[in-house]
């Protein structure tokens, strides 16, 4: 059972419950089974999470078939390097932001070939960054369709953080692939 936040949601940000291994891995089976049956495939951009989002898709069967890779940019110069987030991206927004996420995704798209990115950047803490607070996460999403990010107000010490930023990540594609497939359907 997912842990509930008992935290307001400040400046807007989306909520998000703290989800725990069992859920996390549900999540990834839905996910796998989702892609399966678009014959498309996914990779991941990680910072905050440093490769959790990766390890719960790996962990799970099926991965092979869907998920082609990942990369862990946690120094902004391999953010740059690997995945093509532009300097100006950087001193204009930040690694803590919507734009720095939605470029991970795309670099990780682009580096991989993969139908479907995710992404995470954030402050796990112990303290804040770029004027940020602990618990600031953003989720990129990069597809066929386009890119988008959400930004999340998330409550606990880092490894919740990480792991609530996990479980946003593996959602915010599941509902990407979800909303193309309502999109998709002849309404009747």
């Amino acid at each position: 059972m997912p842990e509930q936040s008992d935290q307001p949601d400040p400046d807007g940000t989306d909520a998000v419950e703290v989800p725990s291994a069992d859920d996390l891995g549900d999540l990834a089976v839905g996910l796998h089974t989702l892609l399966q049956l678009r014959e498309q495939t996914m990779a991941t951009a990680e910072s905050l999470t440093g490769g959790m989002v990766a390890e719960t898709l790996t962990d799970a069967p099926g991965a092979s078939q869907t998920f082609v890779g990942g990369v862990v940019t946690y120094a902004t110069e391999l953010k740059v390097s690997l995945l093509g987030v532009t300097q100006e991206c950087v001193d204009e927004h930040g690694v803590v932001s919507a734009q720095c996420a939605e470029a991970m995704a795309e670099g990780a798209r682009r580096l991989t070939g993969a139908t479907y990115a995710v992404s995470t950047t954030g402050v796990a803490g112990p303290g804040p960054q770029e004027d940020k607070p602990v618990g600031t996460v953003f989720v990129g999403v990069a597809g066929p369709e386009g890119t988008s990010s959400d930004e999340l107000a998330l409550p606990g010490e880092r490894d919740t953080v990480r792991r609530a930023a996990t479980g946003a990540a593996l959602s915010a594609l599941t509902a990407r692939l979800t909303e193309g497939a309502r999109e998709e359907s002849p309404v009747r």
